[in-house]
């Protein structure tokens, strides 16, 4: 049996929803292959059913993100967006497309990446009602599921064809398709392994950050929060300087740091999702003592340690510090 004849209903919900759990799962394809196998006179599928698979998998997955939202509000939207290369961009940009539509959006997001991964969040944190979210999202996942549903069913025709292509060719798509993308999660596997490591080898809790700079150790203090989320100029650490996250991850070479000085990097989220990335840059770029600061900034306030509203520029972190500060 190859796997367009073997597809099930309990897989295209499966498969469903961990696409719309940002999994890398082709659940439009398995929604289109299952369309095809339905509309095949001998085809072991349902239509109706298949439709009734396809929203399951949807409202389970996007009630899931909905509770987390209404739960943890912003910190699982900087989750979200912290896996794009631009996450206050993408935060700000889903943010005004749902404060003009407001649950509506729902009815067409699935059809919009981005919007697909933060719309049902944003919902729950922006405190939408679980019965509109329910009415609106169901509504949402019915067109998308039939769009593709019936594309594939479109397409029914050509089935045995494939089906046949498959059995014949298996070996050969299975080394030009599956290897590739086996070779891309390993990759992404790596990447995350390499991002806990860091992470766990190279934390620094707020007790002791205050303990060095209170020794009056110089320590490079890098400030990511503006070019997040929030507020236009948020508060942050004394001495600390403000820089874009994107750019530092882009051009890490732009601050030149003394042999053995310290940088530790903080920014909003408690899970240190952008730190992390900026840090990892950084290191690749052959600045060993990066450190992130743990819980970031939420945990230096639940300390009760000082902060600042206007914190020291580049310029004048170089100057005290000895550092060196490129223009881009």
């Amino acid at each position: 049996m190859n796997p367009v004849t073997g597809l099930t209903y309990s897989g295209i919900g499966v498969g469903v929803f961990a696409q719309q759990a940002n999994l890398p799962v082709p659940g439009m394809l398995l929604l289109m292959a299952a369309g095809a196998l339905a509309g095949q006179e001998q085809g072991h599928l349902r239509i109706s059913l298949v439709v009734v698979s396809g929203v399951i998998g949807c409202l389970a997955a996007d009630g899931t993100w909905f509770l987390l939202g209404r739960r943890w509000g912003s910190g699982v939207i900087r989750l979200v967006c912290s896996l794009t290369s631009d996450p206050r961009g993408s935060r700000e940009r889903a943010q005004r497309i749902f404060e003009r539509w407001g649950l509506r959006l729902l009815l067409v997001a699935k059809f919009a990446p981005l919007l697909d991964a933060l719309a049902p969040p944003l919902a729950g944190a922006q405190g939408a009602s679980t019965a509109g979210f329910l009415i609106y999202d169901t509504a949402g996942s019915l067109l998308w599921t039939v769009f593709y549903v019936l594309l594939g069913f479109l397409f029914s025709s050509q089935l045995d064809r494939v089906s046949n292509l498959i059995d014949r060719f298996g070996l050969i798509l299975l080394l030009l398709i599956g290897v590739p993308l086996l070779v891309y999660a390993v990759w992404r596997l790596l990447r995350l392994i390499r991002m806990i490591r860091h992470l766990r080898l190279h934390r620094m809790s707020p007790t002791m950050l205050q303990t060095r700079l209170d020794g009056g150790e110089k320590v490079v203090l890098v400030d990511l929060q503006q070019f997040e989320f929030g507020e236009a100029n948020p508060k942050g650490i004394p001495g600390a300087f403000r820089m874009d996250p994107q750019r530092l991850r882009r051009e890490p070479r732009r601050v030149v740091i003394p042999e053995g000085m310290r940088v530790v990097v903080y920014c909003s989220s408690k899970n240190e999702f952008t730190s992390a990335r900026v840090a990892e840059a950084m290191q690749k770029a052959g600045i060993s003592e990066v450190w992130v600061l743990e819980g970031g900034l939420d945990a230096w306030v639940l300390e009760g340690r000082a902060v600042a509203s206007e914190l020291s520029t580049p310029e004048a972190t170089a100057e005290r510090l000895g550092i060196k500060i490129l223009e881009a």
